[in-house]
C-alpha cells in the first residue's frame, strides 16, 4: 500500500511544529472532528458521530495533560476549567445526541484558537488569559455550571 501524502504531510508538519504550533495543531483538529460530528449527527450515522466527538474529547484530553502549570499558573487553571467544562459537554453530545453542545465546543475551540493565533505572533500571556477568563464566566453564567 503506498503512503498517504496527505498524512506525510501532515506528519511533517507536526514534526516541524513549535510547542505553540502543537497547540494551534490541537484546536484545528478537535474543531474539524467536531464538524465531522455535526455532519454524521444530522446523516444519523451513530458511529461515525460517537467515533468523532471521541476523537475531540482526546484532543482535550491532550491539551489537559499538556499544560504547564508551573510557567504560567494562572493561564493553566483557567484552561484546565475550560477543557474541562469542553470535556463535559462533549461526553453530553454524545449522550444526547445533539447539536448544540457540539455547536458551543465549537465555537468556544474557534475563540480560543484565535487566542492561541494571536500568541504565536505576540507573546502576550496576560492577553490570552484575560480572554479564556471571560469565556469561561460567559459559559458558566450561560449554564450555571461551576468550574
Amino acid at each position: 500500500m503506498s503512503p498517504n501524502p496527505y498524512q506525510q504531510s501532515q506528519d511533517l508538519e507536526v514534526l516541524a511544529a513549535s510547542p505553540l504550533e502543537l497547540v494551534h495543531l490541537l484546536y484545528r483538529g478537535a474543531i474539524d472532528a467536531i464538524d465531522l460530528a455535526r455532519k454524521h449527527l444530522a446523516a444519523g450515522q451513530i458511529k461515525e458521530r460517537s467515533r468523532q466527538i471521541s476523537k475531540a474529547c482526546s484532543i482535550i484530553e491532550e491539551l489537559m495533560t499538556s499544560l504547564d502549570h508551573s510557567s504560567a499558573p494562572a493561564l493553566a487553571k483557567q484552561l484546565a476549567s475550560l477543557y474541562e467544562y469542553m470535556y463535559h459537554r462533549l461526553c453530553q453530545a454524545n449522550i444526547e445526541q445533539t447539536d448544540a453542545p457540539l455547536s458551543e465546543i465549537r465555537s468556544l475551540l474557534l475563540s480560543v484558537l484565535e487566542s492561541w493565533t494571536q500568541l504565536i505572533q505576540p507573546e502576550d500571556e496576560v492577553g490570552l488569559a484575560g480572554h479564556v477568563h471571560e469565556q469561561c464566566e460567559e459559559h458558566r453564567a450561560e449554564l450555571n455550571y461551576t468550574f
